[in-house]
């Protein structure tokens, strides 16, 4: 079976989208993302990389806001990934530094909009500083009630899924689970979305089409967007953009 790989349109207009009940009945529940062209952005101003991260987490904060407006249930940012390590150690080290810096500035920000903070990926391998600032933010937003922010920090698929099947055999091995149990949900179970929907609709930003090793075993059948736009010029209209190319689309499901 062919993939049909589709682009939204960036010379669409810019206007703010109006959202009547209609539009939102159709919203995806849960948008994936992966944040691409912080250090193009920057470079493309004769700034260093670093600078481009930086400058990406106000466009973190416009997006939230915007599927909080639009209703969106859940939200997965590609935040830093298994692959990112092999980037130069003054990189990593600032990169590491932002949820610190991010959640001084904006947590207060992401309270108000009743947003929950949740991450996903190997926590273990992260910087003590690191791991204490998300955590912080997870404690400080567990009783909010409405989109679920997801942080994909140290995350990889392949890492992922290796890891769940692992469990999952050891659950069989000590008789938690057996074999005739093990099913596509079962499975799931296992896996850092464990209890969440699978992405209705991925959105790359930077221009490249690839999923670079993200939710490889939830985003199945999951609807496409790519962008060129580099990630810290990406707005709240592109994001209303590409909800509304994902209106116009048919979901079949393998079916007719």
């Amino acid at each position: 079976m062919l993939m049909k790989i589709p682009f939204f349109n960036n010379k669409k207009s810019k206007e703010s989208l109006h959202y009547t009940q209609d539009t939102q009945d159709n919203t995806p529940d849960h948008v994936a993302i992966i944040m691409d062209g912080n250090g193009r952005w920057a470079s493309k101003r004769g700034m260093p990389r670093v600078a481009g991260h930086k400058e990406g987490l106000s466009a973190v904060v416009k997006i939230v806001k915007a599927a909080v407006k639009c209703q969106v249930k859940i939200l997965t940012m590609y935040t830093f990934s298994t692959e990112n390590w092999k980037r130069p150690k003054p990189e990593i080290d600032f990169i590491m530094k932002l949820p610190k810096e991010f959640l001084d500035i904006y947590l207060p920000d992401i309270i108000a909009n009743n947003v929950r903070i949740e991450v996903i990926g190997n926590m273990k391998e992260l910087p003590a500083y690191t791991r204490e600032a998300v955590q912080y933010a997870i404690d400080s937003t567990r009783d909010n009630d409405g989109l679920q922010l997801n942080i994909a920090l140290n995350y990889g698929s392949r890492h992922e899924i290796l890891h769940a099947m692992k469990e999952m055999l050891a659950d069989i091995n000590n008789a938690k689970l057996s074999l005739d149990q093990v099913d596509e949900q079962q499975f799931s179970r296992y896996l850092y979305t464990a209890g969440m929907t699978n992405p209705d609709l991925l959105i790359r930003t930077g221009g490249e089409k690839r999923l670079s090793n993200f939710l490889l075993w939830q985003l199945a059948y999951t609807e496409f967007c790519f962008t060129d736009v580099l990630w810290p010029d990406f707005s709240e209209n592109e994001f209303m953009d590409a909800l509304e190319e994902y209106r116009q689309r048919k979901r079949r499901y393998g079916g007719i």
